[in-house]
């Protein structure tokens, strides 16, 4: 997992952007060209060139820059729904990534997270990540090949439910983080008590008030956690041209909450700690209104996970050989 900087080489992803901002990404390699409508770009005339240099196709003026993770997650491809840049920046700065952890994840849909937790942990430490299906794993591995040109050491995947697998692979307090990508994490709390050493973090992403509500009266309930703490991010561009200053007409709202929690010392009697939700809060039909199937759970079908699986493999053979080509998609797009 070299950093790569400096002048342009065989090898490194290019992202080209041409006049009207569509984006093509392609690897440099000997005897490739990049073929556009107005003419023909030989990947040897990009080699050596410093990063962000300009790139003529005919008449027509490309950037060239090395694309970044963010571009990369935004246009790979998809067998679950992913977790945003924005949301995965947060994730990481309040789950304290750091490299050394040992980092449990569950629920890696495409590997959009796991991308960014496999960098930030920069060679050092372990990701164990678990995820039920073996199809959207198959595309998440070759997804994170694709960025990485292979599979980093540190990752080790396990095909699984989490709450009742994770101590066959993670012994008793020995994990830094546990993140939860899922649709009922509330399920994964006394698993995750159990598995994270005392200062440890639980993370939590969900997509509706009803999962928050749940997962933190579950981690309250547990009584091994300091008080959980919920936000959300939102992100909202702005148009900027000359005396013409005006946040822009779209915006990334909401995509995501995100609950963490402290794990606490072993028979810790902190009755703020340990408070017992208040039962009048909600009834029995609001948790029946919690369950999966209620919150919502999109079916992908098995057409559309083949895609995907079959475009994410492409991907990453293509990097491996030296050439690819896609456009770019954005959060607004997706």
């Amino acid at each position: 997992m070299k950093p790569r900087t400096g002048p342009l080489g065989y090898g490194d992803p290019v992202q080209l952007t041409g006049p009207k901002q569509r984006q093509h990404t392609v690897v440099l390699a000997e005897g490739l060209a990049f073929h556009t409508q107005h003419g023909v770009l030989p990947h040897a005339d990009m080699v050596g060139i410093p990063d962000g240099s300009i790139v003529h196709v005919g008449e027509h003026a490309y950037l060239a820059v090395r694309p970044l993770l963010h571009d990369y997650v935004m246009s790979m491809p998809r067998g679950a729904a992913i977790v945003y840049p924005k949301d995965a920046g947060h994730i990481l700065t309040y789950a304290d990534v750091q490299p050394g952890l040992r980092i449990v994840e569950a629920g890696v849909g495409s590997g959009a997270l796991s991308l960014w937790l496999l960098r930030a942990l920069a060679g050092q430490g372990e990701l164990v990540s678990f995820e039920r299906r073996q199809e959207f794993l198959d595309i998440a591995e070759a997804n994170v090949a694709g960025w990485f040109g292979e599979r980093p050491d540190t990752w080790r995947t396990i095909v699984g439910d989490l709450a009742e697998t994770l101590g066959d692979h993670v012994a008793e307090q020995t994990a830094d983080r546990v993140v939860l990508d899922m649709l009922a994490p509330w399920e994964c709390v006394d698993a995750s008590a159990t598995a994270l050493q005392p200062g440890g973090i639980l993370l939590a992403y969900v997509a509706t008030v009803t999962q928050l509500s749940r997962t933190v009266e579950a981690v309250r309930e547990d009584g091994r956690f300091a008080e959980p703490h919920s936000q959300e991010t939102l992100v909202r561009s702005w148009h900027v041209d000359g005396l013409a200053v005006r946040p822009d007409h779209r915006m990334v709202a909401h995509t995501g909450f995100l609950m963490t929690a402290r794990r606490v010392a072993d028979d810790l009697d902190v009755p703020s700690f340990k408070r017992r939700s208040n039962k009048a809060s909600y009834t029995d039909a609001d948790v029946e209104a919690w369950t999966p199937g209620a919150v919502g759970d999109r079916e992908k079908s098995d057409k559309r996970l083949r895609r995907a699986l079959r475009d994410a493999r492409r991907q990453s053979d293509r990097l491996a050989a030296g050439t690819i080509d896609s456009d770019s998609r954005t959060e607004e797009d997706a």
